[in-house]
């Protein structure tokens, strides 16, 4: 005899079946029973619908980035979502070689900070693009001249700002680039252990291509995360 659910594991079913952190098709084809732990170190604080409309707000932000960049560059630039996921901050961080390009952006009206990470690669490429060369990267990985951290400084507070237009059908942010980092030891806006959202996107500028990573803390985002669902994004859309 199969075991009887409480009314207590009931309703947390159908709050999870809500939620989009179970899949009613999944469950309703899988051939088996499964069981999985559950890491209560790591809550699934984002589910896979909040991932999801996460990749449709910077399918938006890549748009624009591929339609403003170029003008200060003078170079046509290509940028789309890859992919997004959930770690813990620490993880992301020790994901990270020195010296890095993290962007601190304050997420205002909401209450922290989110941030964008520039690989290395794509940062030597503006800067030589903005200095009027052809865009190239160099051979060996250097830190940053002061010149060359205000080229990045401009680059990212335009990134920054173009974050508003994709965001406006969740709600009306105004985002400010506070500082950047170039070690990860000085970029710990949240503590090691706490739940972020990671969009990572690939800019291809000619033959260069890296990564740009769009890091968004749970904590940040934490009172508008009931939004984050695709009905209510696209019925805002309209």
């Amino acid at each position: 005899m199969g075991d009887i659910l409480s009314q207590e594991e009931i309703d947390s079913l159908l709050s999870a079946l809500s939620s989009g952190e179970v899949d009613a098709e999944e469950m309703k084809n899988a051939d088996e029973r499964t069981i999985k732990n559950y890491d209560f170190k790591r809550p699934a604080k984002f589910s896979k619908e909040h991932l999801r409309t996460l990749e449709l707000i910077f399918e938006h932000y890549g748009r624009l980035l591929s339609t403003n960049l170029p003008v200060y560059l003078r170079k046509n630039i290509q940028v789309s979502v890859v992919s997004s996921e959930t770690v813990t901050f620490n993880e992301f961080t020790n994901a990270l070689s020195n010296p890095v390009i993290l962007g601190i952006i304050n997420f205002q009206p909401l209450s922290g900070n989110i941030l964008i990470d520039l690989t290395s690669s794509l940062g030597y490429a503006f800067i030589d693009r903005m200095l009027g060369g052809n865009g190239e990267p160099i051979d060996k990985v250097r830190d940053f001249s002061e010149i060359e951290m205000g080229i990045l400084y401009k680059i990212i507070t335009i990134s920054a700002q173009l974050l508003r237009e994709p965001w406006k059908n969740v709600i009306e942010v105004d985002p400010v680039l506070e500082r950047i980092e170039t070690n990860t030891q000085f970029a710990q806006i949240i503590a090691p252990n706490e739940m972020i959202a990671i969009v990572t996107l690939n800019v291809k500028m000619a033959e260069v291509e890296g990564f740009l990573n769009i890091c968004i803390p749970y904590l940040t985002i934490e009172t508008i995360i009931d939004n984050l669902n695709t009905k209510f994004f696209r019925l805002e859309s309209l």
